[in-house]
């Protein structure tokens, strides 16, 4: 890769610094508060959430196998084991000891324009196809090179962001992968524009005073390594994201109170079809003959039961002693009393002067 001066790096912390340092604080507070919200406890990965971190998974690991050099161009200087100064003519015959050559392709193309030093040296910047195929470019305007190799150096990133996009919609990941979707879009958005400017600011003919091979810089394979890295790291860091803020384990927001409405009117509608239920049920077994005296059996059943266990004398130590030492008659009875006042109603008070007058007057005789 391209060396990066301070200066550069300083301009670079100095435009994105602003952008990036206020939703840094803003993360990191949540990380702070979220334990102190109610019902934000940790819970399983959701479907959805889980669906969505598949794909980046799935994506992050096909960008880590196709960096490998393995799928990576050719390149015939490192093939050869040969210096960027070589005789054209000695370079592809010691090519061509090691494979055939294609004399209408890219071997072609290549053995054409190796015939000066400045077409070697765009050929470790750019690669093997954009010097060999491209139309209209020549080594005296280099910049050509790079407006050909734009849409190579951008295919990756438009790739990974249709997969980011994908796997942080709404439908894919539900909300929990849907609240990263913006800041997905612009770190893929902010890793294609460094791309292209480090491969812009690449100073090729540093390649130009290296005597052996292994001085040369092979900055296109090199970059393209670094790149699916790159883009594998952010799904993963995307992917992470996600499965913390799903899982509650950070970055958890504590429901809307339209949602709290909600959840609570939901669960209230649910008791009372239950309490209706049960109102049924007890009201069919009441009506029919055979089911009240099968009721009344079983409970007189569960009394006597009840009244033989009691009676046996390590059951009635266990009661006296939990009752004398471990439970607290007073504050079980103040419980009672106060979940008693909370349920029901209180009785409203008759004015004793209101009942005065509206009791009938009484003729004196």
């Amino acid at each position: 890769m391209a060396t990066i001066s301070w200066g550069t790096l300083k301009s670079l912390l100095i435009f994105f610094g602003p952008i990036l340092l206020p939703k840094a604080i803003s993360y990191y507070r949540s990380i702070r508060s979220a334990p102190q919200h109610p019902g934000l406890g940790v819970r399983p990965l959701p479907a959805l959430a889980f669906r969505g971190i598949s794909i980046l998974a799935t994506t992050a690991v096909v960008f880590l196998i196709a960096s490998l050099p393995v799928f990576a161009p050719e390149n015939v200087f490192a093939r050869t084991q040969s210096r960027l100064q070589i005789p054209t003519d000695v370079l592809f015959t010691r090519l061509s000891a090691l494979r055939p050559l294609s004399s209408d392709g890219v071997d072609g193309a290549l053995r054409a324009k190796f015939v000066n030093l400045e077409s070697r040296l765009l050929y470790l910047q750019f690669g093997p196809s954009v010097l060999a195929d491209c139309p209209f470019c020549a080594s005296d305007e280099p910049r050509s090179y790079l407006y050909y190799a734009l849409p190579s150096l951008l295919g990756p990133h438009l790739v990974n962001l249709g997969a980011l996009s994908l796997a942080t919609s709404l439908p894919v990941s539900g909300p929990d992968g849907a609240r990263w979707r913006s800041l997905a879009a612009i770190a893929a958005a902010l890793g294609a524009v460094l791309d292209v400017y480090v491969t812009s600011a690449y100073n090729y003919q540093l390649n130009a005073r290296a005597a052996r091979l292994g001085e040369l810089d092979m900055f296109f394979w090199s970059s393209r390594a670094w790149r699916g890295v790159l883009l594998a790291s952010l799904d993963v860091v995307v992917a992470g994201l996600v499965y913390l803020s799903s899982t509650r384990r950070a970055f958890a927001r504590p429901p809307s109170p339209a949602s709290r409405v909600e959840a609570a009117t939901r669960q209230l509608l649910a008791n009372k079809s239950r309490l209706n239920a049960v109102g049924i049920v007890k009201n069919t077994a009441i009506r029919d003959e055979e089911l009240r005296g099968r009721a009344q059996a079983y409970w007189q059943h569960e009394g006597r039961l009840m009244r033989e266990v009691m009676e046996e004398r390590d059951v009635l130590e266990g009661v006296n002693d939990a009752l004398q030492n471990r439970i607290n008659i007073q504050d079980i009875t103040h419980d009672a009393d106060v979940y008693a006042t909370n349920v029901l109603p209180p009785v409203p008070h008759q004015d004793k002067d209101k009942d005065k007058d509206k009791a009938p007057a009484t003729t004196v005789g």
